[in-house]
């Protein structure tokens, strides 16, 4: 047979040349292209499961099955046997048939192309499978090392993707997963088998956390609130940031001084990044000004009923904001 390479530029017939084969990437495919092959033949003969297609990804690989479903019982006992079959040491042979030979008729296949001329080849894992097939495959099955079926998934219309990993790609995702868990280890203070209820802990005390949390910010902005209305003369224009905060904190602020005569600019989040902002107060005054503080702030927001409120990529910019709402201010007020 022949192997086509691609070039960047045009050779001389008959140039002698270097070719550098990337051995690890090369062996990789060849386990997880073998492993898919005996996978393929374990799931059909044990379960009558046929392959109808399979991906070779970067991390994981994938054999759709004609099924609709595949039970964990089942994914253990073919894990099982494709195992028992690498123990075994079974040789991987590679035989070239004349496309005419009747042996093809025995060989698993999806049908030659139509256009196809010369030698059929044919990949056989000595007594399971003989499949047509142009692909790197290893010569014994012991070169597989293991195979670790991760599960099924849900495939397209009655079909199920079954998740592999073969050889190296074994040892490389425990070697993750060991890092992982001393990772955690360190972090949760206990070992890998109390690593999930400590999670689940940590969830429920976080949880409760931002409840209360919550609830102090909804009582700090009614204090704000308060605090404000009960000075002899309230200004006409009121300004506020907090880096801790949300939309209600901003709002119960605005409900509780009310909008009628006070005009309010409110924002929440990092003093010099990105953050929420609330402008509320007089209907025609909060239309007029909104869309120019959402353009100062380097954002967008969207208002109805005397509140404009939305998003602020330039929160260091509310000293501008600030200054327009003076101006508007100053210049509505009887005493100017």
């Amino acid at each position: 047979s022949e192997a086509v390479h691609f070039v960047q530029e045009a050779m001389e017939p008959g140039a002698e040349v270097l070719l550098s084969l990337d051995w690890e990437r090369r062996f990789d495919h060849m386990q997880q292209h073998s492993g898919q092959h005996l996978i393929t033949a374990i799931a059909e003969r044990l379960f009558g499961f046929k392959t109808t297609s399979w991906e070779l990804g970067r991390q994981r690989s994938v054999i759709e099955l004609d099924t609709p479903s595949m039970t964990a019982e089942q994914v253990e006992a073919l894990e099982k046997s494709v195992n028992e079959k690498i123990r075994e040491r079974v040789p991987v042979v590679v035989r070239e048939l004349a496309a005419d030979d009747p042996e093809i008729e025995t060989v698993r296949s999806r049908g030659l192309p139509e256009d196809h001329v010369g030698l059929v080849r044919v990949v056989d894992i000595e007594g399971l499978d003989s499949n047509m097939c142009c692909g790197t495959h290893v010569s014994n099955l012991s070169d597989l090392q293991v195979i670790k079926l991760l599960g099924t998934e849900k495939g397209k219309k009655n079909k199920t993707n079954l998740v592999f990993l073969a050889g190296n790609r074994v040892l490389k995702s425990i070697e993750q997963s060991h890092s992982t868990e001393k990772a955690l280890t360190s972090l949760l203070k206990n070992g890998p088998g109390e690593h999930v209820e400590a999670v689940k802990r940590l969830q429920s005390s976080v949880k409760l956390l931002q409840k209360n949390n919550l609830n102090l910010l909804r009582d700090i902005a009614v204090l704000i609130a308060r605090d404000f209305k009960s000075k002899p003369a309230p200004s006409q224009l009121f300004v506020l940031h907090r880096k801790e905060g949300d939309s209600e904190f901003m709002n119960i602020i605005a409900n509780e001084i009310g909008t009628e005569e006070t005009l309010l600019f409110l924002t929440v989040g990092d003093e010099k990044e990105a953050g929420l902002f609330l402008l509320a107060g007089p209907v025609e005054a909060v239309e007029n000004l909104g869309p120019r503080v959402a353009e100062l702030l380097g954002g967008k927001g969207a208002g109805k009923r005397g509140r404009f409120q939305g998003k602020a990529t330039k929160m260091s910019r509310r000293g501008e904001v600030q200054a327009l709402l003076q101006e508007f201010v100053s210049r509505r007020s009887p005493e100017a």
